[in-house]
């Protein structure tokens, strides 16, 4: 096969797979992506069958092989295509896989349960939780925060969402201690992990309790911390997840003008949601006053949507209304 570099590849493998299955796989891609590769197809004038079917294949063993990968681990998948292609071609593929496709460290633990996992992090140095935690989905990140000990919670939820870049070293190390047959899995790029974004996905799993324990202790320690992950935790659009009752609770406390201002730059399932939850006649006014407000800037489309979330928590934090969250809510009746 010629020397093709990545993107040709890609593109290869797209004009194989045909228009139909490609555009299911552009779904899924950047626009720059998209841009690139459609201009690599334009560009790819002819193709050997024997390189369209090398492409192929490389393309079918990287899938194996990283298939084998996530049920088992890099040594389970080396066994395997060592006896599916052999030595020399399954190392190959291993390389390949591991050079150009980012395999997540801690893969293995994010097979662990909960309960188990807790108690194989808890004894571990807050950073170090933190760092786990951040390679987690949400919801198991969620269960083990949760778990923790009040004392050790809001400093692991405060530094996740301050980490930024993680060495790759450091990654290297804590998969050493925890799990030696991940290490070399570890690219040499630095990953991209945690965040506010990550901490504020971890907290709306979180049960309430703990996540007003964690969010009581940052306003302390860190206001402005606190304050930026709290702004991120329930964005206007949100609104979608309450339930009539609450929204007709929330709309009695809601200035009619800032209502307006903060629908004119939503989208039609929240306006739709909003406005079957008033009278006929009020949403008539409002959606004329829409009409009547004309271009407006997004700073003030956002403080109005802003100044209506903290009306939300206000009547979250009396009772008055009830945010679904994940982590066992549970709803008396």
């Amino acid at each position: 096969m010629q020397d093709f570099r990545g993107i040709q590849k890609v593109a290869i493998l797209l004009i194989a797979l045909g228009p139909e299955k490609s555009a299911m796989i552009f779904k899924h891609l950047k626009e720059e992506e998209i841009e690139q590769l459609t201009l690599e197809i334009a560009n790819t004038r002819s193709v050997s069958p024997e390189d369209k079917e090398e492409v192929i294949s490389e393309f079918y063993e990287i899938c194996i092989a990283q298939q084998y990968i996530a049920e088992g681990g890099i040594g389970y998948a080396k066994d395997l295509l060592e006896k599916a292609l052999g030595s020399d071609k399954a190392m190959e593929v291993i390389g390949r896989l591991t050079s150009s496709l980012q395999v997540r460290p801690f893969e293995f633990i994010r097979k662990t349960e909960p309960g188990q996992l807790l108690n194989f992090i808890q004894d571990e140095h807050n950073q170090t939780i933190a760092l786990i935690l951040s390679y987690l989905s949400p919801a198991q990140a969620s269960m083990v925060l949760a778990a923790l000990p009040q004392e050790k919670q809001a400093d692991v939820a405060r530094r996740i969402a301050q980490m930024d870049r993680t060495s790759p070293d450091v990654i290297k190390d804590v998969e050493d201690i925890l799990e030696r047959k991940l290490s070399s899995l570890v690219t040499q790029d630095f990953t991209i992990v945690g965040g506010v974004d990550a901490i504020v996905q971890i907290l709306n799993s979180v049960d309430r309790s703990t996540e007003k324990h964690i969010m009581e202790t940052l306003e302390i320690e860190d206001a402005e911390l606190a304050e930026e992950i709290r702004n991120k935790m329930f964005i206007f659009e949100d609104i979608l997840s309450l339930d009539d009752k609450s929204i007709q609770r929330l709309l009695r406390e809601v200035d009619n003008n800032d209502l307006g201002i903060a629908l004119k730059g939503s989208g039609e399932e929240v306006q739709n949601v909003i406005f079957n939850n008033l009278s006929k006649r009020l949403a008539t006014m409002i959606k004329e006053e829409m009409e009547y407000m004309g271009p407006l800037r997004l700073k003030d489309v956002e403080e109005a949507q802003q100044k209506i979330v903290n009306i939300i928590r206000k009547l979250e934090d009396s009772g008055e209304i009830i945010i679904s969250r994940g982590g066992g809510d549970e709803i008396i009746v």
